[in-house]
């Protein structure tokens, strides 16, 4: 298969015929794609199609999963991923991730956001600042700022959520993953996460998993649409919403099936 590519963008990822297995089940068929760097990517697709099965092979969360096998290459300037002695540790300090539902640490505001870069051995004389910035980047600062010795338990669910992505931020990541970010959220919460992608795009790539389809096209430059585990379509996402060129992803977005 051709790797799907955007034009006249670096590639922040760079994925050749990636196939993964959970058990005997094959997940994902010879996925092949370039994802843009400082750009927002949705990946749209019914469920059990392989969207978040592909965003977790970025940073290999996969592994944590009995019978997985995995076949092809996921490159980051130029390195494969799955190259054996790869340092997965490493990986997630490069790739931060942030999950369906919030998911905080039953500890303070502070040390939730602290947490990844004391683990990674980031200096201690920093910290106020990284915490600090990590919480302006989640639009979350000045409404936790004086209470940041409080429970992160106690946030509301949009909160809890915007602190996972400072938590994430704070490792200073290279790349984005969001899964349903805000699947669980208020429309209020979804739109001040939605805000605050765009603001992160300057930053950081983004890789973005959504079953709203809306939602993809307000947020994100490029879309990849997948179906039964196979990248049917992927580019700009104003001309795959407007015109796609395969039938398969027009009747989705049309809603004939899924």
């Amino acid at each position: 298969m051709v790797a799907i590519s955007p034009t006249d963008l670096s590639s922040a990822v760079s994925v050749r015929n990636l196939h993964l297995w959970y058990g005997g089940f094959h997940a994902l068929k010879g996925v092949s794609v370039d994802l843009p760097t400082r750009q927002i990517t949705a990946l749209i697709g019914p469920s059990g199609c392989g969207k978040s099965t592909f965003l977790r092979c970025i940073n290999r969360m996969n592994d944590l999963i009995e019978g997985v096998r995995v076949e092809g290459e996921v490159l980051i300037e130029g390195t494969n991923l799955y190259a054996p002695n790869t340092d997965v540790v490493d990986l997630r300090k490069r790739v931060g991730m942030v999950f369906q539902r919030p998911n905080p640490f039953p500890k303070s505001i502070y040390d939730n956001v602290a947490y990844g870069p004391r683990l990674h051995g980031m200096k201690k004389a920093d910290m106020e600042e990284i915490v600090e910035q990590s919480l302006k980047q989640a639009a979350l600062w000045d409404e936790v700022k004086d209470s940041l010795r409080k429970s992160a338990l106690d946030l509301s669910g949009g909160q809890q959520q915007r602190l996972c992505i400072a938590r994430a931020l704070a490792i200073q990541p290279d790349i984005l993953l969001m899964d349903e970010p805000w699947s669980a959220l208020d429309p209020i919460s979804t739109f001040k996460i939605e805000e605050l992608m765009l603001d992160l795009r300057h930053d950081y790539t983004v890789l973005l998993v959504t079953h709203n389809m809306f939602q993809a096209s307000r947020v994100s430059q490029f879309t990849g649409f997948f179906l039964t585990g196979e990248l049917v379509e992927f580019g700009q996402t104003e001309g795959l919403f407007e015109a796609p060129t395969d039938k398969r992803t027009d009747d989705y977005i049309r809603g004939r099936f899924g």
